[in-house]
């Protein structure tokens, strides 16, 4: 990925990673956006030059048009992985297999750097991601539950 490419993700991916912690329900419509701006500073101090972490992008063969892009990190300790804080394909590309084939290219580089595993996050409200990781192999390693609860002046005795 390009700093040019960055530099025009970034405010969208903030937007979406607010936006699905709304969805969540971890955040609030009003604090999301500059939660999720803190945590994406938090993370990349350096932009894209921050040590550890690389960004793909995902284009089209034969013409090179760009259809998406991955983030990843990888660390060496307790062992050598690396972790997916993002995989995107833009709207107009989604649904044609480009996720999973760049999934796949992702494990070949994985391989190629020695790494023993890849991590990723999937948000609950998303079964069409966790049904394409789950493809492609990858196993839940946990799950946070919640019940949303009516405010006590709201119940019913």
């Amino acid at each position: 990925m390009t700093g040019d490419q960055f530099d025009e993700w970034k405010p969208g991916n903030i937007a979406e990673y607010a936006e699905e912690h709304i969805k969540d329900g971890k955040w609030t419509a009003e604090e999301a956006p500059r939660l999720a701006q803190e945590e994406f500073e938090h993370l990349l101090p350096q932009g894209p030059s921050t040590p550890g972490h690389r960004f793909f992008s995902i284009v089209r063969l034969p013409d090179r048009t760009l259809v998406g892009m991955i983030w990843i990190e990888i660390v060496s300790l307790p062992r050598p992985e690396s972790f997916i804080f993002n995989i995107e394909i833009f709207k107009p590309f989604r649904r044609r297999g480009y996720a999973f084939q760049a999934m796949t290219l992702l494990e070949e580089e994985a391989r190629r750097l020695d790494l023993e595993s890849i991590r990723l996050h999937v948000f609950g409200h998303n079964p069409a991601a966790r049904s394409l990781y789950e493809k492609l192999g990858y196993v839940v390693t946990n799950i946070q539950m919640r019940k949303r609860l009516a405010p006590a002046s709201r119940a019913k005795v």
